[in-house]
């Protein structure tokens, strides 16, 4: 494994860890859930301004972006910004897109959160916080690497991009937008959570909504009607030998780890319209798996089928099937190829900055911003980021200090290396 020299020396020296997490604490200040971003999106401009990065910051059209054929969002936004930074210039090398969003999750209930969750608290070394995971603290490591090298005066011999998105919680519209604006570059880095491990390979997920028809009544006389509860549980029944099956049948070296890489998973379910009557509709919604190479229609008709044969079974179902949509957010499978440079550069850049350790190299089960920039960008990409997503979306959320920090150098010599410079 090469040696750092003294330029690289010099680049990790400049990042400056108390900076950056008084900056992350900033960051999960704003509430940025989906259609309010824009604060938080002008925020990293003006940091990106201060830093020197030449910095586009504009106003996304969503009714042209709509009309993308990978568009999809759960969330109607009525404004959002994209903002990208970059340093360097075109001299003979290649050039790199660190991606990160900036839209976070509802915090849920307060009460199960023992410190604000948009006050970022710092206990037993994790910072914790709505977004410090997810992924503010991926977003925030890169922009400290890319103003690392700019501070350490590098000349890069080609092209850096740092994107800061909005909606890659619910879709990647974000994501979308800045591939439209023209951010391609020869390779990708998004440094979602990933315990450190370098993700060449992420799962799909669609997510899916089926309505069970029931036949009202009166409670008292619940056996003259049809209850859309209880006839959902044979679909549910359906749906879990499904998920079954397909973990087992479709196995991916990258996710060996994994005994279900693909889940299929209800997350709300929806019924009755009065606590004394017997519920005639059952709507239920949920994120299905999509298998790294799978055809996502075949897939979604497995799913179709699945549903139609278990109310073929059943008298009422029969004669009343259900109803499945496919809805909101559409995240496409997506791999790159492990014999990527960018996979070996960023290996030997995390081992120099782990004391030799390499890192692990395995597929992400969720979805991700991944599959825009691979599938309509045409750039080959890796995920590598602080912390696992475990702990995302739940109360406490939070991420190593250590991790970040990690990411931040790790990320620095990579650009650098993968990019090529003169000093």
């Amino acid at each position: 494994m090469q040696q750092l020299n003294a330029a690289e020396q010099r680049v990790l020296s400049a990042i400056e860890p108390e900076a950056l997490l008084t900056f992350l604490g900033e960051l999960v200040a704003f509430r940025s859930l989906a259609d309010n971003e824009s604060p938080a999106q002008r925020h990293i401009a003006a940091k990106m301004r201060e830093f020197g990065f030449d910095t586009d910051l504009w106003e996304i059209d969503f009714d042209t972006l709509r009309t993308h054929p990978a568009f999809s969002w759960e969330v109607e936004r009525s404004t959002g910004l994209g903002v990208v930074g970059t340093i360097g210039a075109d001299r003979g090398g290649k050039s790199l897109l660190l991606n990160g969003h900036i839209d976070v999750v509802p915090e849920g209930d307060r009460a199960n959160w023992h410190s604000d969750p948009y006050t970022t608290t710092i206990r037993d070394g994790n910072v914790y916080g709505r977004g410090a995971l997810d992924m503010k603290s991926g977003l925030v490591a890169a922009l400290w690497a890319v103003h690392a090298i700019k501070k350490s005066n590098i000349t890069l011999r080609g092209r850096l991009h740092i994107a800061s998105v909005i909606g890659e919680e619910d879709g990647g519209c974000g994501t979308l937008a800045s591939i439209v604006r023209g951010y391609i570059a020869d390779a990708a880095i998004i440094p979602e959570p990933t315990r450190l491990a370098i993700a060449p390979a992420q799962a799909g997920a669609h997510n899916v909504r089926i309505r069970v028809p029931g036949l009202s009544a009166h409670g008292c006389y619940r056996e003259e009607g049809v209850s859309a509860i209880e006839k959902y549980m044979v679909v549910h029944a359906a749906l879990v030998a499904l998920e079954e099956e397909r973990n087992t049948r479709m196995r991916h070296p990258l996710f060996a780890n994994y005994r279900l890489p693909y889940p299929l998973s209800i997350g709300t379910v929806h019924a009755g319209n009065w606590p004394s009557s017997v519920a005639e509709e059952l709507i239920a919604e949920g994120r299905y798996g999509i298998g790294i190479g799978e055809n996502s229609e075949s897939a979604r008709r497995e799913l179709e089928s699945a549903v139609a044969n278990a109310a073929q079974a059943d008298p009422w179902l029969r004669d009343h099937p259900p109803i499945i949509e496919w809805w909101g957010g559409t995240f496409e499978p997506a791999e790159c190829d492990v014999n990527h440079p960018i996979v070996g550069i960023l290996s030997t850049a995390h081992q120099h900055t782990t004391n030799g350790t390499p890192p692990a190299i395995e597929g992400i089960t969720y979805g991700a911003d991944m599959r825009l920039l691979v599938h309509q960008g045409g750039m080959p990409t890796v995920m590598y980021g602080p912390g696992d997503v475990r702990l995302a979306h739940k109360a406490d959320e939070s991420v190593p200090i250590q991790d970040i920090l990690t990411v931040a150098r790790s990320l620095a010599l990579t650009a650098m290396r993968f990019i090529g410079y003169d000093n």
